[in-house]
């Protein structure tokens, strides 16, 4: 049949030798097994052996790039008796390593004894090749492999070890970000647990011990660290300082700043001012050192145990909780902007307690949190658990847990409960 004019005649591909074969399933054995490896030790321990063993290698090794000082280091070695991990090389000054980092292309030296580049390593040492490793045009380090033969590498087994330093840039790469990462997070956790640490200790240690009152407080953050946070204080007349405060925000800042606000409270609240004044004082410091956007809402009571008057004033907190033989009712105050907003006063409200009766207070962690079905817990379910006989704050805090289920509490959770004995 005639040939049709301008086509391409197909040249046939001459058949792979067996040992072509044998070093592709090699390339592709290893490029497989290196993929799934995130942990770098290991995933250089088994490149660098398993290479040796494959190639037949006096020794193979993996310099790894160190940006900060301009150097090769070495991050695993097979064979050689000389270097060892944490061996370094200058960048372009010492070395085949140092030459290919310096150039980004291979060096192969099927002499060694005739390579100005070699620094001499094994005696039964007679060809190199070092090979970069490059992800896009990130320097990640430098593969090398010797061979007790001369011209030890063949051009096939050259391609077969730049098209497997492809894969094992890549591993290097994603395992060195994993290494990383990981670090970051431990050193994040380890943070996190040593501010819940201090955090918990700024928390009371106990409740107060009144006769005729059973009074309980609780906070659990909803992550290592919050910004809620309740305070007993006491007083030389026998009269007892009652605080719970919500941050904005969560995590670290907020716990920061629930710490400041508490020694600043502390302070004005021993000077024997009244809760009214004590958070006008307190917002005329927050106001100017605080981070816009950042505030406080805060309440603060003093109960007279020999009266049972409590007085309290409220910086834009959720209003208190007051149950007695009346039924429950949430308590308000005239004035009381959130702590660090702007300037403004405090106005002061009073409740006497009778026996019987309970006084809680509470974050919005409480109130806020959701079942399975979005539905909050809400104020009518704190009000029907607190009037119960076995009510506290640990019980409180247990019937918001269970009501959220699977959903989780998401916010921060704190609880101050006064309660009066029926009887003592």
């Amino acid at each position: 049949m005639a040939a049709i004019p301008g086509a391409v005649t197909a040249v046939p591909f001459p058949p792979l030798r067996i040992d072509q074969v044998e070093d592709l399933q090699k390339l592709q054995k290893a490029a497989q097994k290196i993929t799934s490896i995130l942990d770098l030790d290991q995933l250089i321990d088994n490149i660098v052996n398993d290479v040796a063993r494959s190639f037949g290698c006096v020794e193979a090794g993996i310099y790894l790039h160190d940006e900060e000082r301009g150097e090769m280091v070495l991050a695993g070695v097979h064979g050689c008796s000389v270097n060892h991990k944490g061996h370094c090389l200058k960048i372009g000054k010492e070395g085949m390593v140092g030459y290919v980092a310096s150039t980004g292309q291979m060096r192969y030296a099927p002499d060694v004894r005739k390579d100005d580049y070699y620094i001499a390593c094994e005696e039964s040492t007679l060809s190199e090749v070092a090979i970069p490793l490059h992800v896009g045009e990130h320097l990640v380090g430098v593969f090398t492999a010797s061979h007790p033969e001369l011209d030890g590498f063949p051009r096939q087994q050259l391609r077969i070890l730049q098209s497997l330093c492809d894969h094992v840039a890549v591993a290097v790469h994603n395992a060195r970000r994993f290494q990383s990462e990981r670090a970051e997070r431990e050193t994040m956790s380890r943070e996190a647990a040593d501010a819940r640490v201090m955090q918990q200790a700024l928390l009371p240690k106990s409740s107060p011990f009144i006769p005729g009152f059973v009074i309980s407080g609780l906070s659990v953050p909803a992550s290592a660290v919050g910004g809620d946070w309740y305070d007993f204080i006491p007083f030389p007349d026998g009269r007892w300082g009652l605080v719970l405060a919500d941050v904005s925000g969560k995590g670290t800042a907020a716990a920061l700043l629930m710490s400041a606000t508490r020694g600043m409270l502390r302070s004005l609240a021993e000077a024997r001012c009244t809760p009214g004044e004590v958070l006008t004082k307190l917002n005329s410091l927050l106001v100017d050192d605080f981070p816009a956007g950042k505030f406080v809402t805060l309440v603060y009571a003093v109960l007279d145990p020999a009266t049972r008057n409590v007085v309290f004033a409220n910086a834009g907190h959720l209003h208190p909780l007051f149950i007695d033989e009346n039924g429950a009712q949430f308590l308000d105050t005239e004035r009381g902007l959130p702590l660090g907003i702007g300037c403004g006063d405090y106005s002061e409200s009073s409740v006497t307690l009778s026996k019987g009766s309970r006084l809680v207070f509470y974050s919005d962690g409480i109130t806020e949190a959701v079942d399975a079905e979005e539905q909050e817990y809400g104020l009518e379910r704190l009000a029907e658990h607190a009037a119960g006989s076995e009510a506290s704050a640990v019980s409180i805090v247990d019937d918001v847990r269970g009501f959220a289920n699977g959903s989780g509490v998401r916010d921060d959770a704190t609880v101050v409960f006064v309660g009066v004995k029926q009887s003592g």
